[in-house]
């Protein structure tokens, strides 16, 4: 088999658990795959294939627990692992949708989309030594929305997924961080070890995005910089809200022109 075919068949796995373990044994095995062309041809069930739970709201409705109960520690680890559901769909569906990219792009992709399936995994088994599954908590649906807006332009998934969405996990995790050590229970330090493997792959995923963004804007004769501005008004990219990570965005990849121009964005300016 085809390894852009491969990708779409174990983006289409409903169940979580098969999907995370057959993304990561796909990341193990994506060498030995030829990667076609042309994409593979659209399958009959829905895409992304996702469970029944959880329930999906609008972020508004998504109740915000303190960490420094046990219900409330496992609400936040269940928002985090749903993110990194929704994040190995996004890399499979990058690999699958994308026509005309180098090999490079597709194994950079499916590499990524093995270690969220790892990050799923971690989270996953640590919700259940706190009595919950995943599917256990309603859940937004935002990254996965803009998956659907820019399905027919690979520039702006790769300037508003990776590089928007993804890279927002690069200022939020040390906040957490920070409040999972003041809860001082060994639950919430096994969470905090967890999210160290989380940032430190996330800068390398968020790297991606902005080596291929660039790529793409080179190919294209795009300035980065200006044609980020565009994508995000056509788009409706959320607004971006300080504190930011300066320094895990910076190893994964952003100038110091992009970090600049995010300082002083509409949103920059007001209250996260």
């Amino acid at each position: 088999m085809e390894l852009r075919q491969r990708a779409l068949q174990v983006l289409c796995i409903a169940d979580p658990q098969l999907k995370a373990l057959q993304a990561r044994e796909l990341q193990g095995s994506a060498a030995s795959f030829s990667i076609a062309s042309d994409r593979p041809a659209e399958p009959r069930e829905p895409i992304p294939g996702r469970p029944s739970r959880p329930e999906l709201i609008h972020p508004s409705q998504v109740a915000r627990r303190s960490p420094f109960k046990a219900e409330g520690l496992a609400a936040l680890l269940h928002a985090i692992a749903h993110i990194e559901f929704n994040a190995i769909n996004l890399a499979l569906d990058a690999v699958w949708r994308f026509d005309g990219m180098p090999d490079a792009y597709y194994l950079d992709w499916i590499r990524v989309a093995g270690e969220e399936a790892l990050h799923f995994t971690l989270l996953r088994e640590h919700l259940a030594t706190l009595g919950h599954a995943y599917g256990d908590f309603a859940a937004h649906d935002n990254l996965w929305s803009m998956c659907e807006k820019t399905k027919d332009d690979v520039v702006a998934r790769m300037a508003l997924v990776p590089r928007t969405l993804e890279a927002r996990g690069l200022d939020a995790t040390p906040q957490i961080q920070d409040k999972l050590r003041r809860v001082k229970t060994p639950e919430a330090d096994r969470a905090v070890d967890i999210l160290d493997i989380i940032l430190r792959d996330e800068i390398g995923h968020v790297a991606v995005g902005n080596h291929w963004y660039r790529w793409l804007c080179e190919r294209e004769g795009l300035d980065p910089v200006a044609h980020y501005d565009v994508v995000a008004r056509r788009y409706d990219a959320p607004k971006l809200y300080p504190p930011f990570n300066e320094a895990a965005r910076k190893q994964a990849g952003f100038s110091e022109e992009e970090l600049r121009a995010l300082s002083s964005s509409p949103g920059a300016g007001a209250p996260g």
